[in-house]
């Protein structure tokens, strides 16, 4: 551990007392799990006394991430948009992370309050309801009143979160540089891991980030206001704690598809208990199927929540509901395919009905945004999977992934061959986006290639919209609305003006190169002419073999040192008469000497058979 890192270790202590012992809680019970007949397998429960060793270790994970707070929680959620790194029966656990905390007095809302606006608490709010429309982790929601009797919600931050969470982004990183030296942690690359997930978690905690996306997103779709409605944000109350904005008068859709299941439910009851010729197996097996199961309910978040209000109930006939699906489409693959900017959570929670029949949307805190580099990659791939080609798929899954040098290229090839056979064949109607989307994270995930942010941020946006319109019932392909997308796109890139800027681009950079490299080669010439150039030369991994040679060649000084000092009879001596087989004057310096380095050598012939013989693998 550096010098420096003991400050931070010594400021943190109790933080990291808390995080070892509910790790070593769950990792004592993972693996425990693995033993049937242990006497002391049940040894840890949770909180409703089950124990921790009946559950999967995915959910494990969720849970101690649950119980670590909602730093870890954060992480967690990020987590489940990347199935690359963590694969996709964990991603798909940790999609069910919630923050189940308890709501901050009203009293110190309005301290933060009156701290972030200063005069205009008094001046603009009127009134700010007690209960919370929602809580989580970061921040709660409530509704209130400005003077003006323009009814609007607020986000406000909990008190003392962000002090918390970067406390949890240092344990962070020291618990990334320990994962560092443990191989089966540093294949994931904790430590780069961390450096990608602090910005992330820092963000959520800026809500005047979110103004500037609800600003920049209401302008792209400034044309649609008869279609979509983006909350408006109230400039003069917002802060980098605090985010105003205009109440939506609807339904969370989450809530609509919730209510119309359960309706459907009860009929099917109803239906069953009024026709007593017609038992339950006379019910159609898509009516039938739930019958006596638990319903689901729908958690929403404040992010989720933030600007509903849900005082009148709106049901959807079915052309509605593709009329919805269409316009949840275009909307968020328009975003996608011709801004290169898209809202990362298209959770029914996050989208509203609102009274009117208009799609509100919500919770703008995380928002992806791809370059014209990664788009066209994308358009690419799409394309290569509609046509069969897997030899151009897996060059493009290289190029955009971060594969590893021990890539196994022939079985990467054998995997993306039968994902294309599996998923490229499909027709429109049948084509199973969210299977082929999970199918292509698994192979990532097999061969350790990871994706960046931004593409694993884009994969978990396509992932949930497909879940949405599929929650939504309607008669509606996804795919041929995102094939339409993607001929609009191919056609702008061979379009006479997207070439002529590409051009122009291509002709100011070699004119930046012509001009610059005549003066980097006459300094080069100089450097040489003067004696002053150096090369550096980087010896990766020789660490291990540099201690075995050194460790060798003192044993062997030790060996041939005892071996003198058996043979001079150097005093103290054992055998001062003569014993058995001759032996006599025994230097005792001497043989405890030969023992320890006949003992190092034996150590090292082992150490060398476990990692590889020394005549084995030399031509790697």
């Amino acid at each position: 551990m550096k010098i420096t890192a003991i400050p931070q270790l010594y400021r943190n202590i109790q933080r990291w007392r808390e995080i070892l012992r509910v790790l070593q809680r769950y990792g004592l019970a993972d693996w425990l799990s693995r033993f049937d007949s242990f006497p002391f397998r049940d040894l840890f429960k949770d909180r409703g006394g089950i124990p921790l060793a009946q559950y999967s270790r995915e959910q494990r994970v969720r849970m101690a991430l649950t119980e670590l707070g909602p730093t870890f929680i954060k992480v967690g959620q990020v987590l489940a948009a990347r199935p690359d790194l963590v694969g996709p029966k964990l991603s798909e656990e940790l999609k069910r992370l919630r923050s189940n905390v308890q709501a901050d007095p009203i009293e110190v809302v309005h301290q933060t309050l009156r701290r972030e606006l200063g005069s205009r608490y008094d001046s603009e709010l009127a009134s700010v309801e007690s209960v919370p429309l929602a809580a989580a982790s970061i921040g709660q929601v409530h509704r209130a009143v400005l003077r003006d009797g323009r009814r609007v919600v607020l986000k406000v931050q909990r008190a003392e979160i962000e002090q918390t969470m970067m406390q949890d982004i240092d344990v962070l990183s020291g618990l990334a540089d320990l994962a560092e030296r443990v191989d089966a942690f540093a294949a994931w690359g904790p430590r780069e891991m961390v450096r990608q997930l602090s910005p992330m978690l820092q963000r959520e905690l800026d809500f005047d980030r979110e103004r500037q996306n609800l600003d920049h997103f209401r302008l792209l779709l400034a044309g649609r206001e008869h279609e979509v409605v983006i909350p408006t944000p109230v400039e003069s109350l917002c802060t980098r704690r605090v985010l105003v904005m205009d109440e939506i008068l609807g339904r969370p859709l989450a809530d609509v598809i919730a209510d119309e299941r359960e309706a459907q439910h009860e009929a099917v009851l109803e239906e069953a208990v009024s026709s007593p010729e017609n038992s339950l197996e006379g019910v159609p097996p898509e009516r039938g199927a739930n019958i006596g199961s638990p319903q689901t309910s729908v958690a929403v978040d404040p992010e989720q929540s933030a600007g509903v209000s849900s005082e009148h109930v709106t049901q959807l006939i079915p052309s509605e509901r593709e009329r919805l699906a269409k316009t949840i489409a275009s909307v968020y693959l328009g975003m996608l395919f011709d801004e290169g900017l898209f809202h990362a959570d298209p959770h029914p929670g996050n989208l509203v009905l609102m009274n009117d029949g208009r799609l509100g949307i919500l919770d703008f805190g995380m928002v992806g945004r791809i370059d014209e580099t990664l788009r066209e990659t994308i358009e690419e791939m799409l394309m290569a999977v509609a046509s069969g080609d897997q030899n151009r798929l897996t060059r493009l899954i290289r190029r955009t992934g971060d594969a590893p040098a021990t890539l196994d290229e022939s079985g990467l090839s054998i995997d993306v061959a039968d994902f294309v056979a599996t998923y490229g064949r499909q027709r429109l109607g049948t084509f199973d986006l969210t299977g082929a989307l999970n199918a292509l994270s698994d192979v990532l995930h097999r061969h350790a290639i990871k994706l960046p942010s931004q593409s694993a941020l884009l994969l978990k946006m396509l992932i949930s919209l497909e879940g949405t319109l599929k929650e939504l019932g309607a008669r509606f392909d996804s795919l041929d609305v995102v094939k339409s997308f993607v001929r609009r796109s191919m056609a702008r890139r061979l379009s006479p003006q997207r070439r002529l800027r590409q051009a122009r681009r291509i002709y100011l950079e070699a004119e930046n190169f012509l001009e610059a490299v005549p003066d980097e080669l006459i300094g080069l010439m100089r450097t040489a002419r003067r004696g002053e150039m150096s090369v550096n030369l980087e010896h990766r991994r020789i660490g291990p073999t540099v201690n075995r040679l050194v460790l060798g060649v003192m044993a062997s000084a030790v060996f041939l040192g005892s071996s003198l000092m058996l043979a001079f009879k150097v005093p103290p001596v054992l055998f001062t008469e003569p014993a058995r087989l001759g032996i006599e004057r025994i230097s005792l310096l001497g043989l405890m000497g030969l023992l320890g380095s006949v003992a190092i050598m034996l150590r090292l012939m082992l150490a060398i058979s476990s990692s590889g013989h020394l005549t084995k693998g030399n031509d790697d």
